[in-house]
């Protein structure tokens, strides 16, 4: 029998009050977890009395020149990754935790979740059992960067290095993944909402919104600057100049085999601590290509990240001319043809697949909101000995990896539950 009419507004306004009592648990939830946008710099710095593991030069030493083939290096274990949005730097990071793990390193993990409480300014005290004077081996979460905060967790020769992406990729794929969670693009209505956008953002972009830091000169938001600084301002040109002088080696991702090579130099490590396999990429369908016009309305809405990229794209093949075109060649042959050989070891199927096809849920990478757009990867049934473990530890999905290695990650868990509860 239908319930009386008194009784069906009765569940109703009983059903009202659980949802607005459980969406207030959300946003309370979401509010702790996500820290303020505006976070200053001197609400995030760690106490004058924490001391530091060591004394901190004002500016990063040079590394001694490394050259692994010669054999005359030692190779190199203090390092900041400062880990950029959308860079392919989830690669990269793979291969510094498997490095990591392998030599029994010290890494400096955020605590709750897998970020250091971005996008605030990083502090000493966001780290994981952080006591004053703890010294690290590793630290490569993503963090809005805070160097005197940074430089203060690493011995004095640590190597400071980061990933820079053409900012109007970057651009693309940073509207993609992070769109849906930035309100203000929820006004747009067409199909082709990149697009839509892209024909008159300041119709649409509230640099004091929610999130709106993804999408705008996302790079140098997360290297610590003002991203809405005046392109004109003198500023612009320091920070850039700041970068140069902190970081020993500024990565490329559309040239990241060239970049290992670099980079397996710079730290003398072997071949096989840089191997890879593509962490984190979206499939093909979800990625729309930007079209001539449109690529130059993003790169002049991202102009000061284009500007970064620019010089550090210069400084780049500079540093491949010093290291030696048919060098450089010979190398990342050699390394192409190593990973192509983990490939056929370890990949089941040989290639990445969609999640609905993914058969381990260790192996399930993160979900943007409202999408399964990243692909993942199968691991083979039968691998021998020799391999079982690299395979595994080069296809583990970050957060799993950090689970892996003991990190405490309570709210990122609780997160995906509720996001697995509601199906988003």
């Amino acid at each position: 029998m239908p319930l009386p009419q008194k009784k069906r507004w009765e569940s109703m306004a009983k059903g009202l009050v659980l949802g607005a009592l459980f969406t207030s648990f959300l946003l309370l939830l979401y509010s702790y977890a996500v820290p303020p946008l505006y976070t200053g710099l001197a609400s995030t710095r760690t106490p004058e009395g924490a001391a530091p593991c060591s004394p901190a030069p004002s500016e990063p030493e040079a590394p001694t020149p490394a050259n692994g083939s010669a054999g005359g290096c030692q190779p190199r274990r203090d390092i900041v990754f400062m880990k950029t949005h959308k860079t392919a730097s989830s690669t990269l990071l793979n291969i510094l935790f498997r490095f990591g793990q392998k030599h029994g390193l010290k890494f400096a993990f955020p605590n709750g979740r897998n970020d250091f409480d971005y996008p605030a300014f990083f502090a000493r005290s966001l780290v994981q059992d952080y006591r004053p004077g703890a010294c690290f081996n590793i630290i490569c979460n993503h963090m809005r960067f805070h160097y005197d905060e940074v430089r203060g967790l690493v011995a004095p020769n640590a190597t400071f290095i980061t990933v820079l992406r053409d900012p109007a990729r970057l651009f693309e794929s940073s509207f993609h993944y992070f769109g849906s969670v930035v309100p203000f693009t929820w006004k747009l209505s067409g199909r082709d909402k990149l697009a839509e956008f892209l024909q008159d953002p300041d119709r649409y972009y509230d640099p004091r919104g929610y999130n709106a830091h993804y999408l705008r000169n996302l790079l140098f938001f997360d290297l610590g600057y003002d991203s809405d600084l005046d392109p004109g301002s003198p500023q612009v040109q320091e920070h850039i100049l700041e970068v140069e002088r902190r970081f020993h080696l500024v990565l490329l991702q559309e040239y990241f085999d060239e970049s290992l090579v670099l980079l397996k130099d710079l730290l003398c490590w072997g071949l096989e601590d840089v191997l890879y396999f593509k962490l984190n990429a979206r499939r093909a369908s979800a990625v729309p290509r930007l079209s001539g016009e449109l690529y130059r309305r993003a790169t002049a809405w991202n102009v000061l990240d284009a500007r970064l990229y620019h010089h550090f794209n210069a400084s780049f093949w500079r540093k491949v001319e010093a290291f030696g075109r048919e060098r450089m060649a010979r190398e990342v042959a050699a390394l192409r043809r190593a990973n192509e050989r983990m490939r056929r070891i370890c990949i089941d199927g040989g290639h990445a697949v969609d999640a609905a096809a993914i058969q381990d849920s260790a192996m399930q990478p993160w979900q943007p909101l409202g999408a399964k757009s990243i692909l993942g990867y199968n691991l083979k049934k039968s691998i021998g000995q020799r391999h079982a473990q690299l395979c595994r530890r080069m296809l583990t999905p970050e957060i799993q990896y950090l689970m892996d290695l003991g990190v405490n990650l309570w709210i990122t868990k609780l997160w995906k539950f509720i996001r697995d509860f509601l199906r988003w």
